[in-house]
């Protein structure tokens, strides 16, 4: 078993090649294979990317917006009281993440974070909201701070999501999508 000064010099590691454009591209194409067997095999009690990060993932699932199946895929989820945050950046790359457009379709969705599964509904954020929780995000894990960069004329969105019987915190309809909220600040 690794010492806790071992630890943390691995996670340093980790989110010191996060930030650097070819380990990003690396991360984004093995992360979510070996996060899942991970989960398997220590019965969803941890993932790969948790332990070597020290930040807690969640498994999130959504309904494929052009299959209607379910999609499982890990991602980092920032606690806010009841509700988590979720940070769309896709590792900086010029396209949303999957997950994003299948929430954007059916904002309805199951949330599994240390075991507890959550039905959850989600809400994009904007304008200061959107802005201090993008910071909050560079501040638990740096690499988050290269992403805007990378992703070119994207803006990475950032969503609220709250339990299903929850009513939305002052949400409207934004023009054109389809069935996610934007909040106002």
């Amino acid at each position: 078993m690794q010492s806790y000064r071992e630890s943390r010099g691995v996670r340093r590691l980790v989110r010191w090649t996060a930030a650097r454009r070819p380990m990003a591209r690396l991360f984004a194409r093995i992360q979510q294979p070996l996060d899942e067997r991970v989960y398997r095999l220590t019965g969803g009690r941890t993932m790969l990317s948790s332990w070597l990060s020290g930040i807690e993932v969640s498994m999130l699932t959504t309904t494929g917006a052009r299959t209607g199946e379910p999609r499982t895929l890990p991602v980092l989820a920032l606690p806010d009281g009841d509700d988590l945050i979720l940070i769309a950046s896709n590792f900086g790359r010029p396209r949303h993440p999957s997950w994003y457009h299948n929430l954007r379709v059916n904002p309805h969705a199951r949330l599994v974070t240390a075991g507890v599964r959550r039905e959850v509904v989600a809400h994009e954020l904007s304008g200061g909201e959107r802005e201090r929780w993008y910071a909050r995000a560079e501040e638990i894990f740096p690499p988050f701070s290269q992403y805007p960069g990378w992703a070119g004329e994207r803006e990475i969105p950032v969503l609220r999501l709250q339990a299903s019987d929850a009513p939305p915190r002052a949400a409207r309809a934004r023009p054109g999508a389809i069935g996610l909220l934007v909040s106002r600040p």
